[in-house]
Parts: C-alpha cells; sequence; structure tokens
C-alpha cells in the first residue's frame, strides 16, 4: 500500500495541471486584452491536454501570443514537475529510513514476513534511484546549458580546439595518402548494395544511427512548425525579442538542401541528389571507421566523407546552438565558423531543447520524415501555425504521383544496374530487383504501354480512371507483391542506383557510343542510347547536338526517390485512398497517381501521440472541416476540442466590408459560371472598378476567381475602353505568371502609390489585379496604403468536374453526417471557397492602425450560410446592399472621414 502511494504521484506526473492557471504572463510589452485572453485559452489547452483551434486575425501579435503563452506553460509545468519530484523523493527517503512495520499475521500471503519486507524495500530503493537519477540529469542539463550561455570564453577555446584537430587531421590524411589503383571485382565496389534484410528477417543499422555519446534523453518540448521558410524565421525572431528569448533553448530544423554547407554537395543542385550524395557520404563514414578500427578493406578508390560531420564539431556546435537563438541563416553562418553541419548538429540539439521549429510541415505530419529528423511527439506539445490548409497539406504529403517518362526511365536504369552487376549482387537483392521491374512494368502496362521503348513515340488513348487501390493492383496484375518490403529495399537502392547513373549517364554522356571503343561506354551502351533519345525527343536542339546542363541533369537524375513514395503510398488502406489513372496521347506524359481521401489516418497518430495538439492560423474559418475531416475523423473526442476566436486590434470602425448584389446600373451581380462570361456582366464589374477607384486613396486590389477568367474579362475591358478609363485614375498592375518576378510587380507596386501619395498628380493610386489562390493571396502584406481596398470578383469555387473533387465528395458522402441539410460533399465545396475568400481579403488589414475596405461583388455572398463563414470580426461589421447607391454613399463616406482625421 506504501508502495502504492508512492507511485501514485509518479505516474501521472505528465499530466499535472495547474488548475488557476495564470493571472500574467511574461510579454515585451503591454499586451491587447485579445492577446491576453488568447495567452490564457492556450495555456488551459496545454494544461488539459486538449485540440484547440485557435485563430488570431494577422497585425494581432499571433506570434507573440504563441510564444509567450506556451512557454509560461511550459515553465510552470517544469517547475511543478520539480517539485512533485521533490516531494516524492523526500517521502521515499523517509520511508527507507523508517523501520518497517510489522507484518500482519492474518494476512492471506503464505509468503514470509522477511520476503515481503524485502520486496517492499527493493521497489523503495528503486523508486529512489530513479528519482535521484532524473534529478541528477535535469541538474547537469541546465548546468551545461547555463555554461555555453555564460562563458564566452570556453566558446573561444573550443572553437580554437576544434581548428587545431582540424589542421591535425589534415595533417594526418596526408601523411597516409597513397594512390589506389581499382582492379578486377573491385571495380564499382561503392555502388555495390549490401545484402538486404526485411524487418521481420533483422534489425540493420541505418545511415541515421548516431555515435551513442551524441544522444540525449529527450525533456517535455514544444515542436513549432508552419508553411514556409519565411515564417518561420519571422517566428524565431518573435522568440529572439520576447522576455524567454535568453532562458530558452530553441532549434530550427530543414532540410539538408536549406542547412548543407559542403559546396561539393549542394551544388547537385536537386533536394533528391543532395540527400543521396549526403547519406552515401555518411555510409562511407562508417565504413572509414571500421577500416580505422583494423577491419580490412579491400583496395579500391578512396571513398569520400564529409569533412563537416565530426563529433567533436557537432558536439561544438550542438552546444552553440542549444545556448542562443539561431535562424536557419545565422546556423549556416555557424556552420561554417564551427566547421560543423548545421543540418546533423541541429538534429543533435532535438533531445535537449525546449522548443523546436520545424521546416516544413513534412517533420511534424509526416512519419518517416519525423522519424529520420528525430522528432518524438510523446507526450509533446505541438502547435501547427498557418493551419488554413492542414487537410490538404496533408493529401498532398502523403499523396504521389509517377509519370510514363519517369517509369521507363526507372526500369531503363535498374535494368542496366542489374545487368552489369549481377554477378556480384546478393541472390535476395537480385530477387527484389526483379519484383521492383515487375511491378514498374505492371504501372505502365496499366498506363497502356510497354517498357523498353521510348515512352514519347508510345500513344495511349486519352482518358481518365479513378480505381480502388486493390482493384488497381489487380489491373496492374501486382496484387502478389508485398509492395512494403520493396519500397523499403528501395530505400537502400535509389543511393546506389543513384550514383550509378550519375557516373554512367551524366553530363559526360557521349552521343555516339555505337562506335566508342571506351569499356565503360559499351557496357551502358543501352541506357546512355535510350537517355540521349529522351532528352533529343525533349528538346528542339539537332540530335547531334548535346541538350543543356538542366536537361542533363534531370536525365541524370534516378526517379527512385518517386518509385519509393508511389509504392509506399500503395500499402494505404482500400478505403483511404484512390488510384488516378491519367492517360494523355502519349505513354511519356500518361500518369498514376495516388490520392488520399482521409487524410486523418496520418494525422491520428500525431493526435494520439502528443499531450496537446494546437491548430492556429490568421483566418481558420469555417472549422467545421477541421473538426470533421481531421478530427472527429481520426477518433478525437468533442470534450478533447477547444475553440478560440478573438477579434481584431482595430477599431470597428477601421473596417468596412460590404456585399454588393447589383452594380451601378442595376445589373445583379451573378458570377456563376453560366452568367460570369457575358458582356454585360464584365462591364458591369468594370463600372464598379471605376467607382471604386473614384474614392478609394492608395491602392486598391482586386481578386478574380481563376486566371483563364482574369485574362478573359480584361481582355474584354481592353477592347471595350474600360481598361484605359481605369488606367486615368490608378496604374494598372497584374499579377507575374511567373513567381520569381512577385517581388519586382509589388515593388513597383509600392512605389507607384508612394509617388502618387507625394505629387498628388493625376494618378490616386495602383490598381492591381490578382486571382484567389495565385501567388499574391497568402503571405503578402497590403498594409497601410498599399492595400485601402479589396474588391473580391465573384466566389471562387473549385472546379466541380475535377475526377479528384467528385471522389473526394463522393468519400465524405459515405463516411461523415449530413448537417443542415447539406451533404458533407456540398459542404466540401463552400468551405474551399470561403477559405480561399477569407485568405485574399485578409490582405489587408495588418497592424492596429491601419484602415480598409472590402468590397465582395455577388449576390451569393448575402446568404447567410455564406456569410456565416466569413471571420467574425469582419463578419459582424458587414453590411449587404441590395442597390449599389447606398454600398458607394457608405464606402464615400468612410474614406472622407478617414481622411479628415489625418488632417
Amino acid at each position: 500500500l506504501r508502495i502504492g502511494q508512492m507511485l501514485w504521484p509518479l505516474l501521472f506526473v505528465g499530466f499535472t495541471r495547474m488548475e488557476n492557471g495564470r493571472a500574467q504572463f511574461p510579454f515585451p510589452y503591454q499586451p491587447y486584452n485579445i492577446q491576453e485572453e488568447f495567452m490564457q485559452a492556450l495555456y488551459s489547452s496545454l494544461d488539459q491536454g486538449k485540440v484547440g483551434i485557435f485563430e488570431s486575425p494577422t497585425g494581432t501579435g499571433k506570434s507573440l501570443s504563441l510564444i509567450c503563452g506556451a512557454l509560461s506553460w511550459l515553465t510552470d509545468y517544469e517547475e511543478k514537475k520539480r517539485q512533485e519530484a521533490a516531494a516524492l523523493l523526500q517521502e521515499g527517503e523517509t520511508t527507507l529510513s523508517t523501520p518497517a512495520a510489522q507484518s500482519s499475521t492474518t494476512g492471506s500471503s503464505a509468503e514470509p514476513d522477511w520476503i515481503t519486507d524485502f520486496v517492499q524495500k527493493k521497489a523503495e530503493r528503486d523508486l529512489v534511484s530513479k528519482l535521484k537519477e532524473d534529478e541528477l540529469k535535469r541538474k547537469k542539463r541546465e548546468e551545461r546549458l547555463e555554461m555555453i550561455r555564460n562563458n564566452v570564453q570556453l566558446k573561444y577555446a573550443l572553437k580554437r580546439k576544434s581548428c587545431e584537430e582540424d589542421e591535425a587531421f589534415k595533417l594526418l590524411q596526408l601523411s597516409k595518402e597513397e594512390k589506389v589503383e581499382a582492379q578486377g571485382d573491385q571495380e564499382d565496389e561503392e555502388l555495390i548494395i549490401a545484402e538486404y534484410e526485411s524487418d521481420d528477417e533483422a534489425k540493420s543499422k541505418t545511415e541515421d544511427d548516431e555515435d551513442d555519446d551524441l544522444v540525449e534523453e529527450h525533456v517535455t518540448k514544444i515542436y513549432y512548425c508552419s508553411r514556409t521558410h519565411s515564417q518561420l524565421a519571422q517566428f524565431v525572431h518573435e522568440v529572439q525579442k520576447s522576455p524567454f528569448s535568453k532562458d530558452i533553448s530553441l532549434v530550427t530544423l530543414g532540410s539538408r538542401q536549406n542547412l548543407c554547407i559542403n559546396e561539393e554537395v549542394r551544388r547537385l543542385g536537386s533536394i533528391q541528389r543532395i540527400n543521396d550524395r549526403c547519406l552515401e557520404m555518411q555510409k562511407n563514414k562508417h565504413e572509414k571507421q571500421h577500416h580505422d578500427e583494423g577491419v580490412k578493406r579491400k583496395r579500391g578508390p578512396a571513398k569520400s566523407v564529409c569533412p563537416y560531420n565530426k563529433a567533436s564539431a557537432l558536439h561544438q556546435m550542438r552546444d552553440e546552438v542549444l545556448g542562443t537563438v539561431h535562424d536557419i541563416e545565422q546556423l549556416l553562418k555557424l556552420g561554417k565558423e564551427t566547421h560543423s553541419c548545421p543540418y546533423y548538429a541541429s538534429r543533435l540539439a532535438v533531445p535537449p531543447a525546449q522548443v523546436l521549429v520545424v521546416l516544413p510541415y513534412q517533420m511534424v505530419l509526416h512519419e518517416a520524415t519525423r522519424k529520420a529528423a528525430g522528432v518524438q511527439l510523446k507526450g509533446q506539445v505541438v502547435i501547427i501555425d498557418e493551419a488554413h490548409n492542414l487537410s490538404d497539406t496533408l493529401s498532398c504529403i502523403h499523396s504521389a504521383e509517377l509519370t510514363g517518362a519517369q517509369l521507363c526511365r526507372a526500369q531503363s536504369q535498374l535494368t542496366q544496374y542489374a545487368d552489369r552487376y549481377k554477378s556480384r549482387l546478393k541472390a535476395k537483392n537480385l530477387m527484389y530487383i526483379k519484383q521492383i521491374l515487375f511491378v514498374i512494368e505492371g504501372l505502365v502496362r496499366a498506363l497502356g504501354g510497354k517498357v523498353g521503348q521510348n515512352p514519347q513515340s508510345q500513344t495511349t488513348q486519352t482518358g481518365t480512371e479513378m480505381l480502388t487501390i486493390n482493384n488497381f493492383l489487380f489491373k496492374a496484375q501486382i496484387d502478389n507483391i508485398n509492395l512494403f518490403k520493396v519500397a523499403c529495399f528501395i530505400m537502400l537502392l535509389k543511393i546506389k542506383l543513384g550514383g550509378f547513373v550519375e557516373k554512367y549517364a551524366g553530363s559526360g554522356v557521349i552521343l555516339h557510343t555505337q562506335s566508342s571503343s571506351n569499356k565503360e561506354n559499351r557496357r551502358t551502351e543501352g541506357l546512355n542510347r535510350y537517355l540521349q533519345n529522351l532528352q533529343s525527343n525533349q528538346s528542339s536542339a539537332p540530335a547531334g547536338q548535346q541538350g543543356s546542363a538542366e536537361s542533363e541533369k534531370v536525365l541524370s537524375a534516378s526517379p527512385m526517390m518517386q518509385v519509393e513514395g508511389f509504392f509506399m503510398a500503395l500499402t494505404n488502406s482500400n478505403t483511404d485512398g484512390r488510384v488516378v489513372v491519367h492517360r494523355q496521347g502519349t505513354l511519356s506524359e500518361s500518369s498514376v497517381k495516388f490520392l488520399l481521401l482521409n487524410p486523418a489516418v496520418h494525422f491520428a497518430q500525431v493526435l494520439k501521440e502528443c499531450r496537446a495538439v494546437i491548430i492556429a492560423g490568421g483566418t481558420m474559418q469555417p472549422v467545421s472541416d477541421f473538426k470533421q475531416e481531421l478530427l472527429f475523423a481520426a477518433g478525437v473526442g468533442e470534450e478533447r476540442i477547444t475553440e478560440f476566436s478573438c477579434g481584431h486590434v482595430i477599431p470597428p470602425g477601421n473596417i468596412l466590408p460590404l456585399v454588393l448584389c447589383s452594380g451601378p446600373s442595376g445589373q445583379e451581380l451573378d458570377f456563376t459560371f453560366q452568367n460570369r462570361d457575358s458582356p454585360r456582366m464584365m462591364d458591369e464589374t468594370g463600372r464598379i472598378l471605376s467607382n471604386v477607384c473614384n474614392v478609394v486613396p492608395g491602392g486598391v486590389v482586386c481578386f478574380f476567381p481563376s486566371y483563364e477568367y482574369s485574362r478573359r474579362i480584361i481582355s474584354h475591358w481592353e477592347a471595350s475602353g474600360a481598361l484605359a478609363r481605369l488606367a486615368n485614375k490608378k496604374k494598372i498592375f497584374q499579377e507575374p505568371k511567373k513567381a520569381n518576378q512577385v517581388e519586382q510587380v509589388l515593388s513597383e507596386f509600392t512605389r507607384c502609390i508612394q509617388r502618387c501619395a507625394q505629387d498628388g498628380g493625376g494618378l490616386t493610386g495602383a490598381l492591381l489585379f490578382s486571382v484567389v489562390g495565385g501567388k499574391m493571396s497568402e503571405g503578402i502584406n497590403f498594409s497601410d496604403e498599399l492595400g485601402r481596398c479589396v474588391v473580391m470578383v465573384g466566389m471562387p469555387y473549385p472546379n466541380i468536374k475535377s475526377p479528384e473533387l467528385q471522389e473526394k465528395m463522393s468519400y465524405l458522402d459515405r463516411h461523415l453526417p449530413h448537417s443542415q441539410g447539406r451533404s458533407p460533399g456540398q459542404a466540401l465545396i463552400e468551405n474551399l471557397c470561403m477559405k480561399a475568400v477569407n485568405q485574399s481579403i485578409g490582405r489587408a488589414i495588418r497592424h492596429r492602425g491601419d484602415y480598409s475596405s472590402i468590397v465582395l461583388c455577388d449576390r451569393r455572398y448575402s446568404r447567410p450560410g455564406t456569410l456565416s463563414k466569413l471571420p467574425t470580426w469582419i463578419k459582424d461589421r458587414t453590411s449587404t446592399h441590395t442597390t449599389f447607391g447606398p454600398a458607394f454613399g457608405a464606402l464615400r463616406k468612410f474614406f472622407v472621414e478617414k481622411k479628415q482625421k489625418q488632417l
């Protein structure tokens, strides 16, 4: 009984709750009321282990609220755990020092009293020892972090020692250098894959194994992830400004492509080639260590290892990372200074870190990537920011696509590899290679083609077919293959195959291999000829010329990573996904795509393992799809879900949302697919914009539902003269087609507005035509004069004829309940539309002193169900106008009043 009383608090120490919450939160300045409410709600959600959906508009300090609220809870949680552990330790030591009470003679146990006392005392001693050990680890960890943060001299001493070790290492290498010549059977030894053992046969050591002395125990932490590099960098800068910046350990994770400092590897370009080369270097490192330990190595060319992946340097950089908050740019700089790999050093810093910034979403949402990065979610907190497209993100991460060209290239490369090394490959490896080739042949056959022939010259019957996973496997005649084992084998094979292709089919390929006397080229003649045939067909250059370096890189890259992803996707449950067979006329352009219909199946593990999950964003409306598709479908009960939505920090009078049901001439605004192309509707839209530009100063941003409609309506205005009339009032800008031109257009748009404000000439500002879901509908700030009015033309419903969308709707109708007389499929269409609208109209108001108007041009926005899906802070101020006059009057009055206040 005494042991049970001691153990009971320990079992639940991870679930302790600070019932009273917090009265105050550390903050760099006096927080707004809505920020205090946000932090209180966040604190409560983390404490109670909830799944929270948090909405806080851009400009309300959401990032700082997340940081200060979450870290306040973490600080209190750790302190509470320390107090409980100390109390338990004291009680245990007191119990051990007290003589055991006489055992009752009336007990039913047949064991002698001395055995019962011995067992009891041993359990108590073990518990006390465990508590002491945990306390010692905690103190050591805190002392080391304190030493790292404060002892600057030690940092420089470590850095000097590291440089001295580097010089000694180089001298040692030079003294050992000897010229080695590849001989006979040792040729291409580095390209031969070791014997593969599947999971049920043996647990082999992978390339991600780490030295035992570098591995630490994971402490309670908060994983923060967002969508883009810039958003994460912004979050890190907010942490640096927060009151916790000196006391918190933060690690920024990224891909090798973002964090590699080895120029030899970085210049490979593609993330696949960088990953493969890095992993190959790690394998060479392990082999070299075995050689240094006295294991005899076959003679052959020296294998390169990465000079930035040495234990001492990784130790040093890991400590630097834990001691000071760094973003990715600062990590790269630090890696070059310490001559250490930022990718592996940041991974080593994960276990003792308290906050973990993750880039991108895949590192948390994709299980394989999560494991490779060393992310452990058990009992931890995950905050997913900018989560308005979380469901789509999950679906995209776990979907996979293969083109006919990729399949044929993979088949050719793998066949050449097997033919060249068949006498030196293990029988089991050859068996798996044959299974991969068999599956690839089945996939090509499902597309209506044949392997071994040029995919561009093979014609296929155009059409799209949607199949269940099982039906597709039967159709391709590959249902008898264990795709999971085969995909795991590809993980080991793709590095070797990539090296083989790079060596024999890279940019050094000779065109006329038939007449070449070179032994190497004759051996891979078929592969060279096939790759060059593909290259010449895809290029407009003459057959006798080499293609561009970019084309050669594409051709020399192995598509096995995509093959592996597609094979793994086919191991999903038959009900959770579909396979889309898309034939495009030629085998090369045709594709097979796995479409994930149930993202909850992959999100469920995150929800199950984590103590709490926070899904946050500036605009989370409508939240019904989050709850239905991701939470309820993943088995989360209503009682575990909490919602928080706050208003904006701007005064209510700083925003004017208007719904227009008709234009200046009385034309009803109904931008349905049937009506929106009519000349009358286009002309009316031009008149609305002309009136808006007359009274709105500065910048006006107009969003169209699609690129095609944007092109069509602007062409109509050019012909009718409406565009010229608009250009007399505001300079016209259009969203560029190329992403790398966005910054230039925005800069010119900004300069034009600033110039108009200073000159006070004929132009009153600028008008920007953009597209919902385009390059400027997310992540772009049109603050102050840049976005005094946002005009939304029509409702951006997705393409209902898309086979993928129809299948998704059908899946939801079968598996989710109907609500308010609408099917889940219909609700999906409406939600997708309104999410896109909310993201676009949220570009304008960006801070407390900002003001803007929002004009929604379509009578369908007046429907109560549609209005309810707007963010609360916009919905509460929205007025609907059946005629244009009163709406225009309200708009003019709004800007006249703002101008008078400024004067």
